[in-house]
């Protein structure tokens, strides 16, 4: 279980109207303005905007993958780290990261199939 950076970039590109601005420490991911993810190549890990019931689920259920980065506007930021999701979660993790900045008529462009996955339970790996 593990997505290579290359794997990340390649299902960040399925989203639409991303725009990626690239600092010395780590890449910034936003849609119409509003920020929705980070990558930092040093440590392999990604950091996504969820909800913050979301994010404390995650953490929870699996310290060893997922933290706590912060939590604000009423979004609970959570980071990933890459060796230990597998990239079906990874991509349903960024589309509701994505989901949940864009403007409701960029949402609403997108196809059923990647709105649906939304609504199926995500598959999670097993507790320790």
């Amino acid at each position: 279980m593990s997505v290579s950076s290359d794997e990340f970039f390649h299902l960040l590109t399925t989203l639409v109207d991303v725009q990626r601005a690239d600092g010395a420490q780590y890449s910034s991911f936003s849609v119409s303005g509003k920020r929705f993810g980070y990558y930092w190549p040093r440590t392999q890990t990604v950091g996504l905007k969820q909800t913050i019931t979301e994010q404390l689920a995650l953490v929870a259920e699996r310290p060893d993958v997922f933290e706590e980065q912060f939590t604000s506007g009423g979004f609970g930021w959570v980071v990933v780290y890459l060796d230990g999701v597998e990239a079906d979660e990874l991509a349903e993790l960024l589309f509701e990261a994505w989901r949940l900045s864009a403007p409701e008529d960029l949402v609403a462009t997108v196809p059923d199939l990647a709105l649906s996955r939304q609504t199926t339970p995500r598959r999670r790996g097993k507790r320790a």
